[in-house]
């Protein structure tokens, strides 16, 4: 989900697909609104939407159930079936289907399954490094997925095994089952910390004063429907049944219980991408990590200051709200917005992405970011990683960008655990906020 800068939109290759408008006087469509008609399951592809400019023109279009991937300079790009397309003509969007990324030389392929950890190959990657490094890293399982697989959360530290009063950072991963790369993401920090704990000055300070956790699947039944049936089938929700509907799965980052469903920000409908489920935390992979950090509070305080959520795609960092256009709301003072400014561009500084408030996007509700910080106070960014268009591969970038692009956002993850104790010295409000 990235907005290219004017002036630098990228040429796309694609077939236009002629989907005219349709609207016969006192035909069903014209009169229903779009979420309340579910499209056929059925094979999906992206679609560039032009004319959908500006943050409003792109909430608008969010509120007909449609997935936004990527935001460009008027456009954005879509990932739906042919069903939910025709609706979107008929509702006056102008639709183009684009075509895949081809081959472009020995540094580009188009991603195959087999170029990320599968599920069952990311806990193994996790078990080798707890019996490598069992001083530093312990993991536990902190729940189940609702096909019965476990959510397993890594904690790295010095002296492991003993809960210390120190500030501790989450990072999540893979939500959306289609964004491998985050996987990815979430076992290059792993590796990264505990290989050069010993090594490298700043990372043995920062584990001997911090505790991190990592989870590296949120959503592994998605991810595995997604991966390994021998092609990608761009699933982005959880693999849960819906009652009443053939529909399967819920957008695990519209389930959160903070203003949950409150704004046009996530569907109604068990059929759409972005659908909320029937309540907040009604995800079981939501509730099993929202248990999990409201379970790291200890004597009435919460040990974890700050997190990232990583995604795909789009090169962006983004931070709450996501629910209102406003810069300051309910539980987010100017003091609050201007520490999420300053330490989200520095993150941003790092590693050449675009630093943003969630909702400059489009209104998005229900989300990680926005409950983690309005109700537990951990300053919450998203990462949206690796491409910044379709063209770059989309959801699947081939897995020769894999390294270059985690240890991209190297610093950008130490940069978060020096500031973990106190966020709002990247504002300069130490003396307001910052214990001596």
């Amino acid at each position: 989900m990235r907005r290219i800068p004017r002036g630098r939109r990228t040429a796309i290759a694609a077939t236009v697909l002629t989907l005219t408008l349709a609207l016969a006087s006192g035909g069903a469509l014209a009169n229903a609104a779009p979420d309340e008609t579910e499209p056929t399951a059925t094979t999906v592809r992206q679609y560039e939407v032009d004319g959908v400019a500006t943050a409003v023109e792109r909430t608008d279009l969010a509120r007909t159930g449609t997935a936004i991937d990527e935001v460009r300079d008027s456009s954005v790009v879509i990932t739906t079936d042919q069903a939910h397309a025709e609706r979107l003509a008929e509702l006056g969007y102008r639709l183009t289907a684009l075509t895949a990324p081809s081959v472009r030389g020995d540094d580009f392929r188009i991603a195959a399954p087999e170029d990320y950890h599968t599920y069952a190959e990311a806990l193994a990657t996790v078990d080798q490094l707890e019996a490598g490094y069992p001083d530093l890293v312990s993991s536990q399982v902190i729940g189940e997925s609702y096909e019965g697989r476990d959510i397993v959360a890594v904690k790295v530290s010095a002296n492991v095994t003993v809960d210390e009063d120190e500030p501790e950072v989450l990072f999540t991963a893979n939500q959306h089952a289609r964004e491998h790369l985050t996987v990815e993401m979430a076992l290059y920090t792993l590796g990264e910390l505990t290989s050069q704990y010993g090594t490298d000055p700043e990372i043995t300070a920062l584990l001997d004063s911090r505790e991190v956790w990592v989870i590296p699947t949120v959503n592994p039944d998605g991810k595995i429907y997604d991966q390994e049936s021998g092609s990608f089938r761009s699933w982005r929700k959880n693999r849960q049944p819906n009652a009443g509907s053939s529909a399967i799965g819920t957008d695990l980052n519209r389930n959160w219980a903070y203003e949950w469903g409150c704004c046009g920000g996530s569907s109604s409908s068990p059929s759409s991408d972005t659908y909320r489920g029937s309540g907040p935390e009604s995800g079981p992979e939501t509730a099993v990590v929202a248990d999990f950090v409201r379970g790291r509070v200890v004597g009435g305080e919460q040990q974890i200051t700050a997190h990232i959520d990583f995604h795909t795609y789009g090169e962006l960092v983004l931070w709450p709200y996501g629910y209102t256009y406003s810069d300051t709301a309910p539980g987010l003072t100017a003091d609050d917005a201007a520490a999420f400014e300053a330490l989200g561009t520095e993150l941003a500084d790092t590693n050449g992405y675009t630093p943003q408030q969630s909702s400059d996007l489009y209104i998005t509700d229900g989300s990680i970011n926005d409950w983690l910080w309005a109700d537990q106070g951990i300053f919450s960014f998203t990462f949206e990683m690796y491409p910044t268009s379709q063209l770059g591969g989309g959801f699947y970038p081939p897995g020769s960008v894999i390294d270059r692009e985690t240890s991209r956002n190297r610093e950008a993850v130490l940069t978060l655990l020096d500031y973990a104790d106190c966020a709002y010295r990247a504002a300069g409000l130490e003396a307001e906020y910052c214990a001596s």
